[in-house]
């Protein structure tokens, strides 16, 4: 955490605090025939199970497209012929930078998963439409999850 003396906006000094967190992808995978490929794994600080794309961190001196290759084959064991980048989201603009860059994964083939030790995801495998509606329905949460189903909406729609 960063903490920086400064001038409010009414003239009086203050402290700011901000936290940098590493980078992270966020990836969508779609099939040829329209369905795409989410997770669900436990979230500690909402106390429930959540509904996902496949997320996860850039390591230092990784590119976010070979992160974004690296997490859909450990959690999901997809690979993808086509990627689409769809720009990045910051979902703490506050106190937290921490941006998550989002790609569309098509031309699919499928091997075996190499989670993490501790990890404990479910793949969800649904149309793309039936995904968009739960994000309207508040079932889909993760604000990069959010972001990169209506963004992707518009790639799939040929927008």
């Amino acid at each position: 955490m960063e903490e920086d003396q400064v001038e409010r906006a009414d003239g009086k000094k203050g402290i700011f605090g901000t936290v940098t967190m590493k980078a992270g992808v966020s990836i969508l995978p779609v099939d040829a025939e329209g369905n795409v490929y989410l997770v669900r794994e436990y979230r500690y600080a909402l106390g429930r199970y959540g509904l996902e794309v496949v997320s996860g961190g850039v390591d230092e001196s990784e590119e976010p497209l070979a992160a974004a290759k690296r997490e859909l084959l450990e959690e999901l064991g997809i690979t993808a012929d086509d990627w689409t980048p769809l720009g990045v989201v910051h979902p703490f603009t506050n106190i937290v930078d921490a941006p998550v860059y989002l790609f569309l994964a098509r031309g699919l083939s499928f091997q075996k998963s190499s989670l993490e030790e501790g990890e404990e995801i479910v793949l969800q495998k649904m149309p793309f439409l039936q995904a968009l509606a739960k994000v309207k329905e508040e079932i889909i949460t993760h604000a990069p999850s959010c972001v990169l189903l209506l963004k992707a909406k518009e790639v799939l729609d040929g927008r």
